[in-house]
């Protein structure tokens, strides 16, 4: 074990056991449990906002899974990252003042709490907390495994000890605190993945003897690593197009980015998170992509991928320098852990438990069941990463790809089009989801473009025009959501 790195790392995960702990105060002094816990009071400051959407969309994906393909792909997946920053812009900008205005209007915890008042539909609940379920499982999967495997390559133990360790860490402080302590944590996460991602490509340029002998150092290798065509050309113009909707626009219909627009505290705060927000995303994904297509110059012959970013660290870095800069990707992965089992802790208990089993609940009950179940998410996360892929990054884009189907729809028009209704949204999730597992399945990139694109427009026509075709039923509660959503 090499302790010039391991130290740095114990001191970091010591301090989030130390915020953890201070974010519980507000669990024991806050009246209402559910909006503390699942969403910090709704008082989020404009940078505290901004470093944690950075946090929570800056996964392992970012920092381990994204480099290694622009390790093998070269520069041309580095142009496609870029889409990325947009997305913190994009999400508030689409939901916004409308979104965070309307959750306060009706009291909303979760995603879920929004539909099924805008929807009026149980069935439109219960689909919805099975898909937050099963894609944010898959997500939450490659996330642990991106912990697991940073803690073996700079502790020098095993993958499974590692991921015990790594899960242990996680569960005692998002346990503990919720929300309000993945929030404070966030901005300082934030931070420190900045401070990483410029460190580990400065060490990098140095490393390889600059930016102009790295670039012909691959250009001698194979000149379509320097191309945006990818090393075997199948970045072709229209599949990196497309991937403006899974990692850019689309991102809007994440649960865990979206309900993040309900906890600011005004106007002010939201665009100060818009403008900190791009800049630090497109800092981060520029320099960590940038530097996994230049550590091929550097490092040569790494076959997994996800092992480029914890090799190349620690071969061109002092080991104490290491230990911080390992600490950003970390400080990704627990960010988005965190997140992801709130999410989906929320989604059993507050959209399924309170709501159609048991209402009366008493408010130590829920908060027992809560944090009994937040845990027995990780247990089960923990189980499934025992045996990880290669790349982990296919996991997380397959997750966000089936999110993005399910969600985006139903939220942005059910904010925003008066017409659309229970059925609208209902078929549009089915047809949306239904199509992007077939398509995944059994005929990805279709017509040269991520598996994504095909059901978020099925989704689309089917959300408008089954709307429209049912818009004569239950016109007495359409009315009434009308008034409740537009009206004072």
């Amino acid at each position: 074990m090499n302790l010039g790195v391991t130290i740095p790392l114990l001191i970091f995960l010591g301090a989030l056991f130390l915020f953890g702990f201070y974010a519980t105060k507000f669990l024991k002094q806050g009246p209402n449990f559910l909006q503390e816990y699942f969403l910090g009071g709704r008082n989020l400051g404009g940078l505290v906002l901004a470093m944690t959407m950075v946090a929570t969309y800056g996964s392992a994906s970012s920092f381990i899974g994204g480099p290694g393909i622009a390790y093998n792909m070269g520069l041309g997946w580095v142009l496609l990252s870029m889409a990325q920053v947009v997305t913190g812009y994009f999400t508030l900008s689409v939901l916004g003042k409308k979104f965070a205005i309307t959750a306060r209007k009706i009291n909303a915890v979760t995603l879920n709490d929004f539909l099924r008042e805008r929807y009026k539909s149980k069935w439109v609940v219960i689909l919805s907390s099975l898909c937050i379920v099963i894609f944010l499982f898959a997500s939450m999967t490659a996330q642990w495994i991106g912990g697991g495997r940073l803690l073996e390559s700079f502790m020098g133990v095993s993958y499974q000890t590692a991921l015990f360790i790594f899960t242990i860490s996680v569960l005692a402080f998002v346990v503990m605190g919720g929300f309000r302590a993945v929030a404070i944590t966030d901005t300082i996460l934030g931070f420190i993945m900045l401070m990483g991602t410029i460190i580990i490509l400065v060490g990098t340029i140095i490393a390889g003897g600059g930016v102009t002998n790295i670039v012909n150092d691959l250009a001698a290798e194979n000149p379509n690593l320097i191309t945006p065509f990818g090393a075997d050309g199948s970045l072709t113009a229209l599949y990196v197009s497309s991937f403006w909707i899974i990692v850019g626009v689309g991102v809007v219909g994440l649960p865990q980015i979206a309900v993040r627009a309900m906890s600011y505290k005004n106007s002010k705060a939201m665009h100060t998170a818009m403008i900190i927000g791009t800049f630090v995303t497109g800092a981060i994904m520029l320099g960590m992509h940038l530097t996994g297509v230049f550590a091929r110059a550097v490092l040569p012959g790494i076959e997994v991928g996800d092992t480029v970013m914890p090799q190349l660290t620690l071969t061109i870095l002092p080991s104490w320098l290491a230990g911080i800069v390992l600490a950003a990707p970390i400080a990704a992965v627990i960010s988005t852990v965190n997140s992801l089992l709130l999410l989906i802790s929320s989604s059993l208990v507050k959209d399924i438990y309170i709501n159609y089993i048991n209402n009366e609940a008493s408010e130590r009950f829920v908060k027992n069941i809560s944090l009994s179940v937040t845990a027995l998410i990780g247990i089960l996360v923990y189980l499934a990463s025992i045996h990880p892929p290669d790349l982990l990054i296919w996991l997380n884009l397959f997750a966000f790809g089936g999110l993005e189907a399910a969600f985006i729809w139903p939220i942005v028009l059910g904010l925003y089009w008066r017409r659309g209704n229970a059925y609208g949204a209902l078929g549009s999730m089915i047809v949306g989801v239904g199509s992007y597992i077939l398509l995944d399945r059994f005929h990805p990139d279709l017509w040269g473009m991520h598996t994504v694109v095909v059901p978020v427009f099925l989704s689309l026509i089917v959300y408008v025009a089954v709307s429209l075709l049912t818009s004569k039923k239950n016109i007495i509660q359409q009315e009434q959501i009308i008034k409740k959503f537009w009206y004072v």
